[in-house]
């Protein structure tokens, strides 16, 4: 499956469950990492885990390889690594704190509305 569709499937599993502030960055002219950025915000821990499960779940439902996530059930800060697109889901504050979104800034933002 292309990263263009798994972007597709990692949005709808986060906007399911009502994650804040979704950004998709189209990374390809400007990193070799990756194709797609994705950020998103959880009010607690438990929502970041129920992001978490329910994009590992759409995932299985198209028979994609689960992903690697780096970092621990109680983190919060929580990296999902699917290659060619890489999620990062945190708790609010955390997320202001690292600012991925100014670093990747010269990325193409990407909308599905």
């Amino acid at each position: 499956m292309d990263s263009l569709n798994k972007l597709k499937i990692i949005y709808k599993a986060l906007d399911d469950k009502q994650a804040i502030d979704i950004k998709m960055i189209d990374i390809r002219e400007i990193s070799y990492i990756a194709d797609y950025f994705v950020i998103a915000s959880a009010s607690n821990i438990n929502q970041m885990q129920a992001f978490t499960d329910n994009i590992e779940t759409e995932l299985i439902k198209e028979k994609i390889h689960l992903p690697k996530i780096e970092g621990k059930r109680d983190s919060s800060w929580l990296l999902i690594d699917l290659g060619d697109v890489i999620v990062n889901l945190f708790l609010d504050d955390q997320r202001h704190f690292y600012d991925l979104e100014k670093l990747w800034m010269d990325g193409k933002n990407v909308s599905f509305n």
